[in-house]
């Protein structure tokens, strides 16, 4: 990719925390590590992932400034810095862009619901405002409003807003977006499971959940999709396939958490009000990384 283009699979990292509740600073820089190692096209850390939600400004720029300094630029470091707020989505854009993101994620306002005007003026004030290539991230589970395929496409107008990520579930939608998009602009699935489907369509690639425990096979399904190899690609959804659910089994990043847990990668803490995943989930989660060949499963 370029240094604007972003193709292939991104990890919506979690965010390690001590038991104290504090950053992991320690569990997130080797966490980091491991996955540019194991091949991810980019991170992207402080998303709804890695709970950003719950980070004070200075969390929230600290995260950013670690993942940039381990990443030492061999990946694109896609920050996120999202509000329903348009002056504090500027204000955080300027914050990580200071530490050293690459690019910025902006999710869709949430719970004040804008309308398709409304959200055209939000992304288009942040493009305007802060000088670093922007994601759109759709994502109708969680903010309670859907962009529009028309509204994606006249925001990939601008020069600045340079990709989408679609967790909208809405293939006709997705396949639109591919389809009428402005040469340049990325379309990325937000849904681990259609990743496949998505990229069949065109689309350049996703930023997954699931990598945070599989990132090698993710990186693997992401180019097998680009070169077109469909055999190896399906081989590759097969596996994963069971994990793309579990991950899921409870709100994200809860199961993630839990697996990077279980496999020794950080300690398995949640910040209110998301708590550790169920018991009777934990089968489920194990089963399908073990189905996944996750190393001591």
């Amino acid at each position: 990719m370029n240094g604007r283009t972003l193709t292939g699979c991104g990890t919506a990292l979690v965010t390690p925390f001590q038991r104290d509740g504090q950053v992991d600073e320690a569990a997130l820089r080797a966490f980091v590590e491991w996955q540019v190692a194991e091949g991810v096209h980019f991170v992207v850390p402080c998303g709804s992932t890695g709970e950003a939600a719950t980070m004070t400004p200075a969390e929230h720029r600290r995260v950013v400034e670690l993942t940039v300094e381990v990443v030492a630029g061999r990946v694109p470091v896609v920050a996120g810095a999202g509000s329903n707020d348009t002056a504090r989505a500027i204000a955080m854009s300027k914050e990580v862009k200071a530490a050293g993101a690459t690019h910025l994620l902006h999710v869709s306002p949430m719970y004040n619901k804008p309308p398709q005007r409304g959200i055209l003026a939000h992304f288009r004030a942040i493009a305007d405002a802060v000088d670093l290539p922007i994601v759109v991230y759709n994502v109708p589970g969680r903010t309670g409003s859907n962009i529009e395929a028309r509204t994606t496409l006249e925001l990939a107008r601008h020069p600045r807003i340079v990709a989408v990520k679609e967790a909208s579930g809405n293939i006709n939608q997705i396949a639109d977006i591919i389809r009428d998009r402005p040469p340049g602009f990325s379309v990325l699935s937000g849904d681990d499971s259609i990743t496949l489907p998505v990229m069949a369509l065109g689309g350049d690639g996703v930023i997954s959940v699931t990598s945070n425990v599989t990132p090698r096979l993710m990186s693997q399904l992401a180019d097998a999709c680009s070169a077109q190899d469909l055999a190896t690609a399906r081989t590759l959804h097969r596996k994963l396939q069971p994990w793309m659910s579990a991950a899921f089994v409870e709100p994200n990043p809860i199961p993630a958490k839990a697996a990077l847990a279980m496999m020794g990668k950080i300690e398995n803490v949640l910040r209110l009000p998301l708590v550790t995943l169920g018991d009777a989930s934990v089968s489920a989660v194990r089963a399908s990384l073990a189905a996944a060949g996750v190393e001591g499963f």
